[in-house]
């Protein structure tokens, strides 16, 4: 619960937390805003890890987990919302323990072309600045795609399970 309330009480922030209970396991939300300042940043990154690790959310996955998630609001603040004073990031994270989590990063933006980006995420225009961090997100997570126009990024990690024989 300590570290739900430092998540909740980061300036200029607002985050929802609910755990829901199913039949084969429990599911953790989190639902939280941030600024769109390249410093707010990692104090978030920091502290959904904490909750992330705590739930056994992905197990042996953190470090990816982190760098795609690192990139996705690095990209959201600075590429959609251009770090706009009054532009907010929403970030959603869904937890099912030792299975999978699904985060989804929204910025405030226009949105980009996807369709400019090749399957491996870089841009095709060679000379082009821009691509890396998606490739990044698609080398850390199993799944990455995007939606509203590119201001969303949909990313997931399933855990990859061991059978004993």
């Amino acid at each position: 619960m300590r570290a739900m309330r430092s998540l909740n009480g980061a300036a200029n922030s607002q985050a929802r937390f609910s755990q829901k209970n199913s039949r084969s396991s429990s599911v953790l939300e989190i639902d939280f805003w941030m600024p769109s300042e390249v410093q707010a940043i990692s104090p978030l990154v920091e502290r959904l890890l904490v909750l992330l690790e705590g739930s056994q959310c992905a197990p042996g996955e953190e470090f990816n987990v982190e760098m795609a998630l690192r990139e996705a609001l690095g990209n959201a603040v600075v590429h959609g919302n251009h770090e706009h004073p009054r532009a907010k990031v929403h970030i959603r994270c869904r937890c099912w323990p030792v299975k999978e989590i699904s985060i989804v990063v929204t910025d405030q933006g226009k949105g980009f072309d996807v369709g400019k980006t090749g399957d491996n995420g870089l841009a095709l225009d060679l000379i082009s600045e821009h691509g890396r961090g998606i490739r990044l997100m698609k080398a850390y997570m199993d799944d990455v795609h995007f939606e509203r126009g590119g201001s969303e990024v949909h990313m997931r990690k399933r855990l990859r399970t061991t059978s004993s024989s």
